[in-house]
């Protein structure tokens, strides 16, 4: 059992993210839902929190109201295998509404910060070549979506 599970506070649209979230990892499920009770305090019957897992990873989410929103304080990073994962996963994340940011993270539409990140990556940025990681660095460091194929040409380059 997982002893540390991320909580996610959302305003009013947990479950709509967390559909968004499950239809876009594979691996992923939602375990339970709880909704809101006489006692409230969020309306009678509307999703208060969902148990969810995502690729091994359970995360709950809360709709718990405007009080607090999300920053880049915190980000979920995602390892890909390939340029196409990382592909797919940064036009999920960043449809309608969602938000480029700098060297691999994007936030969604909710506001949650994602790192999305090629796991080949590290190769070129610590690789045992000190000028061509710094080339790779330099190279990651203008990019927003990151591009597996430029940090290999960057680190390589003569």
């Amino acid at each position: 059992m997982q002893r540390i599970t991320p909580f996610l506070w959302f305003d009013d649209n947990a479950e709509e993210a967390v559909n968004l979230y499950v239809s876009t990892f594979k691996n992923s499920k939602i375990n339970s839902v709880s909704r809101y009770g006489d006692a409230g305090p969020g309306e009678l019957g509307k999703v208060m929190t969902i148990n969810f897992e995502l690729e091994g990873l359970t995360l709950t989410a809360l709709n718990g109201g405007p009080h607090f929103k999300f920053t880049e304080a915190i980000s979920l990073e995602v390892a890909c295998a390939s340029q196409d994962e990382v592909d797919e996963l940064w036009d999920k994340l960043t449809a309608d509404g969602g938000e480029p940011s700098q060297c691999g993270w994007l936030k969604d539409k909710f506001g949650l910060s994602w790192q999305i990140v090629p796991t080949a990556m590290m190769e070129y940025i610590q690789g045992p070549d000190s000028a061509g990681a710094q080339r790779a660095m330099a190279a990651m460091l203008k990019m927003n979506k990151l591009d597996l194929a430029v940090l290999r040409q960057a680190y390589e380059q003569e």
